[in-house]
């Protein structure tokens, strides 16, 4: 079953059963995205209130036993990658997603401009010094990938990092630079998800509303967010081309429809517990000499 819908409009609607698989949100290796045909709003998981609190939990619940293999496993890192429009519920969707997580073996990051020092590297330079270590979740809220999406909008960023040459080819190469870069951490145990959190831009101005009409969301809001929505088909198309470049079998992009921040919350959940439990983490076995070792062990602690 695959996600899409045949009516082309802002802000597409199409209705799925409750019960829905990972893959109906994935975006295939060499597929051409149109995010007009991803709904930025699908039938809910949940039935109310209190069935969504339920499968978070359930979700939750599931994600901590993965973590805690995973890092008595020692062989892999995961990294979750985050990109959206403003007011899209990235840092909802963090936090709700990642409450039951062992918080040392969880590592969140945020990137926004790059400091000086930053430009004077290469753009992945930044992002790379913050991937997780084996046994551990990495969490990117924004991430290398702006370098293809708010630099491609806004050209004059590129103009400013002094890149050398005419720079025609740059946004190939930067894409062969980040399929390759996932490449070598796959192979090296680190398994990449990325989501898109595809929110529509009539449910962003409501957000901006909301975030100017209630006074403790009033720090969330400021004249650069509506600034940027001038360039709303702009950065669509950056993330169609962004999507279908580097969206990869081992490293592969989700659109998650983020209208519902419930169900979105629900839709990212269940996509990174099934990629964790697809790595078929098992506790290490002891050794015959290290179980051994524990039994002498016990026999003096039995005394």
């Amino acid at each position: 079953m695959r996600l899409r819908t045949e009516v082309v409009s802002e802000n597409a609607y199409m209705e799925l059963p409750m019960h829905l698989k990972s893959n109906d949100f994935r975006v295939r290796e060499g597929e051409q995205v149109d995010l007009k045909e991803w709904p930025t709003r699908v039938d809910p998981m949940y039935a109310s209130d209190d069935e969504y609190q339920k499968l978070l939990r359930k979700h939750v619940k599931a994600l901590s036993a993965q973590q805690e293999l995973l890092y008595a496993s020692d062989q892999y890192a995961v990294l979750l990658i985050f990109q959206a429009m403003d007011a899209a519920g990235k840092d909802g969707a963090i936090r709700h997603v990642m409450s039951g997580v062992n918080p040392q073996g969880c590592q969140v990051y945020s990137f926004k401009h790059p400091s000086a020092t930053e430009l004077k590297h290469d753009f992945l330079w930044r992002t790379t010094r913050d991937l997780p270590e084996r046994g551990r979740i990495g969490i990117f809220n924004r991430s290398y990938y702006e370098e293809v999406l708010i630099v491609r909008v806004h050209p004059e960023i590129l103009r400013a990092e002094g890149l050398p040459g005419d720079q025609k080819n740059v946004w190939h190469d930067r894409y062969r630079s980040i399929v390759n870069l996932e490449s070598h951490l796959d192979r090296n145990g680190t398994r990449i998800i990325k989501f898109f959190l595809h929110l529509s831009k009539e449910e962003q101005r409501k957000r901006f509303i909301d975030r100017i009409d209630q006074p403790e969301k009033n720090w969330k809001f400021s004249i650069d967010d509506v600034e940027e929505r001038q360039y709303w088909n702009d950065y669509m198309r950056a993330y169609e081309k962004c999507l279908t470049a580097t969206s990869t079998r081992r490293a592969p992009w989700y659109v998650v429809p983020a209208d519902d921040k419930l169900n979105a919350r629900l839709i990212v959940s269940k996509i990174l517990v099934d990629t964790v439990e697809s790595l078929e983490l098992r506790y290490p076995k002891a050794t015959p000499a290290r179980r051994r070792e524990l039994l002498e062990l016990r026999k003096r602690l039995a005394k």
